[in-house]
């Protein structure tokens, strides 16, 4: 498990826009990171469609927001064109970088996979928030209260 305000594990991976990311690119900003269990799900898609919502706001408050699930870039594509979304999605079909996260385990009656999690990891790439039980709903608010308390300290 992290410990508190780790360095945030490195990724490489593809992502919605046909390119591949990595966690140094997101440097000298604040980087929202959620992963989440499915594309075109009920709660996943609440969520995508709130970060979507409120992208413009978040990235004038210094921060990007990147979403992470098993899913493929096919899934992703399809995901983003259906509802509009403008956050990047990355797809881990190995779930390595999910895993470095502790953001795979127990869902519960849905069994093991992705779990739905939030980290806000600073400028100089460490976990700065983390957000282990999230609520779909509301939850860019959430992330918006948090990075004004960052940009704050």
């Amino acid at each position: 498990m992290l410990g508190p305000n780790p360095k945030a594990p490195n990724f490489k991976l593809y992502g919605s826009d046909g390119k591949r990311h990595s966690l140094g690119e997101f440097s000298g900003r604040y980087l929202v990171l959620y992963f989440y269990p499915r594309d075109d799900t009920p709660g996943c898609t609440i969520e995508a469609k709130g970060f979507t919502s409120k992208l413009g706001q978040i990235r004038r408050l210094g921060a990007d927001v990147v979403g992470i699930s098993n899913d493929d870039l096919v899934s992703h594509k399809k995901f983003c064109s259906k509802y509009h979304l403008k956050v990047l999605l990355l797809s881990d079909p190995s779930s390595m970088t999910i895993k470095r996260y502790g953001a795979y385990g127990s869902r519960g009656i849905f069994g093991i996979g992705t779990m739905r999690k939030t980290f806000i990891i600073d400028k100089k790439g460490r976990i700065a928030r983390r957000f282990e039980k999230v609520n779909p709903l509301g939850h860019e608010k959430e992330i918006i209260s948090a990075i004004k308390e960052l940009n704050s300290e």
